[in-house]
């Protein structure tokens, strides 16, 4: 059975946003036993009908290993209707998706006797699991390491083969890009399919790759799908550089019938990092973050106009960090350095102002000792401060706010970092903490902190319409006996709700929350 709550949230202190409230409800479904206990999350996708599909990769054996996707049904009162097991090993999963009823998994794989890497896509009526096998594209290359490149740090172009595929937000198209070098040979393609599968594009990008490397990152597609914007680093192959000066310098791609066009956007002593292209309403903006110099420190926020067929820039603006910002941030306006900073998600108040979202990433490594006295090197993955800017449509900023935190994980990262939504204007951010409160600083300064607990508690910070901001603890640990993996939730905007998947071990639910 399905247990609801609702709860209505008076206002922690005064110093937060005093007598406002922060209407959310939440139903729990029901517990159920799964029979892999490691496994990872990949995929969670609407069904049409008001249910859910989630896509799991499990591990199995003595030494882990991954031996297939499992994949859940739900229905709309979040009750399990049907699972299904896919032993498929081997392929790299890429991304998952329903349309029209149907399941589509996309893979990258690396065929031995064609001697070529291959994208293939499997799908099935989620009605029934039946999978078929389709090849979309098939690229001749010696086999490499790591060839999907999608990471934020350590680009590497030397191996012979790179590639990656960006959906757009609605995941109703998408972008293959393939870069493959050996000896004089050094061809890149990119294409553009929809979400039936259908090849809409291609342009062969060969010529721009003498000077350059490309690392794309996020995407954009008209609603004809005529046209892709795609935003990336665009690495120069041919200059000189100090040692911490960056190499790179983000560029704007557009693809159409017509070919390609490219755009710039540093300016003397700016520099754009982390864009984003939005499609709003026929116009078509960049939004990121800039410096003053070339190198890894962020001084503000970058806006850009553009002309959605010329790509001439119509307005460029740049917003410095405001006092308000340094403080929230440091707990002082002196300058210090704001750096390590990845886009999360942008969305529109009802005025069509932009509210912009980021997080502080980095990967840190260190070398320890393991159980046979060996030597291992392992990674840790940093999810910390929260950015949240809103902007105005001549792209100045009202007000940026830092929302302190700090999580490190070595594991699945589902379980950290953030998640947002935005309604009637308000920013809503869940964040999963095993701390029981936050520690409060001076005056609107909150840190939230990982925590020892074993359970883990649910918060929500709200940002009003002015950047005030408040919380409050809406799921008690004691309650949510299960840890939400909170930064892979399933947005439902039809009925303004956050769906998230919950599991330990060998359990599982669904928890939706409504944002009234």
């Amino acid at each position: 059975m399905k247990i609801h709550f609702i709860v209505f949230f008076a206002v922690f202190t005064a110093m937060f946003a005093y007598g406002q409230k922060m209407p959310l409800s939440y139903d729990f479904g029901e517990k159920y036993n799964d029979r892999y206990k490691y496994s990872n999350l990949v995929s969670i996708s609407k069904d049409g009908q008001g249910g859910t599909v989630l896509v799991r990769s499990y591990y199995t054996g003595m030494i882990l290993k991954p031996k297939g996707y499992f994949i859940e049904h739900y229905n709309k009162d979040l009750e399990l209707i049907s699972e299904y097991n896919y032993k498929l090993k081997g392929p790299d999963f890429i991304e998952g998706f329903v349309k029209n009823g149907q399941l589509y998994l996309l893979f990258l794989n690396y065929n031995l006797e064609t001697m070529s890497y291959d994208y293939l896509v499997y799908r099935s009526p989620i009605t029934e699991f039946n999978f078929t096998e389709e090849k979309l594209l098939s690229i001749k290359s010696d086999q490499v390491q790591q060839p999907y490149d999608r990471n934020y740090y350590n680009r590497n172009f030397t191996k012979g083969f790179t590639t990656t595929a960006l959906f757009n937000d609605d995941k109703n198209a998408f972008i293959i890009s393939t870069h493959f070098k050996k000896g004089k040979t050094n061809k890149h393609h990119i294409y553009l399919y929809n979400a039936s599968l259908k090849k809409v594009l291609e342009q062969d990008f060969s010529n721009e790759v003498e000077d350059k490397n490309y690392a794309f990152e996020n995407i954009a597609v008209s609603q004809d799908l005529n046209r892709a914007y795609i935003v990336g680093k665009a690495y120069f192959k041919k200059k000189r550089f100090k040692a911490q000066e960056r190499k790179f310098q983000y560029e704007l791609i557009m693809l159409s019938k017509q070919g390609a066009r490219i755009q710039t956007f540093d300016a003397p002593e700016k520099y754009s990092e982390s864009l984003k292209p939005i499609l709003r309403k026929g116009n078509l903006i960049c939004v990121g973050f800039y410096a003053n110099r070339k190198d890894n420190r962020y001084n503000g926020i970058g806006y850009f106009k553009l002309d959605p067929i010329t790509l001439d820039v119509q307005i460029r603006k740049y917003n410095p960090f405001s006092r308000q910002f340094m403080a929230d941030k440091f707990g002082k306006e002196e300058v210090e350095q704001v750096k390590n900073l990845v886009f999360k998600n942008v969305s529109f108040t009802q005025n069509d102002e932009i509210l912009f979202n980021a997080e502080e990433y980095f990967v840190t490594s260190s070398v320890q000792a393991n159980s046979s006295g060996g030597r291992l090197r392992v990674e840790r993955f940093h999810h910390n401060d929260i950015v949240s800017a809103k902007l105005n449509l001549k792209g100045e900023m009202l007000w940026a706010r830092n929302i302190n935190k700090s999580e490190v994980t070595q594991g699945d990262g589902a379980y950290v970092s953030y998640c947002s939504y935005t309604k009637n204007n308000d920013t809503y951010f869940f964040i999963s903490s095993s701390a029981e409160n936050p520690q409060l600083l001076n005056n609107e300064r909150i840190i939230f902190k990982q925590g020892l607990s074993r359970n883990r508690n649910v918060f929500v910070i709200q940002l009003n319409d002015q950047g005030k901001m408040s919380y409050e603890k809406i799921i008690d640990d004691k309650e949510a006996r299960l840890p939400l993996m909170i930064s892979k939730p399933l947005m439902d905007n039809d009925d303004s709700a956050v769906l998230f998947y919950a599991k330990r071990g060998t359990k599982k639910q669904l928890v939706n929350v409504s944002i009234n």
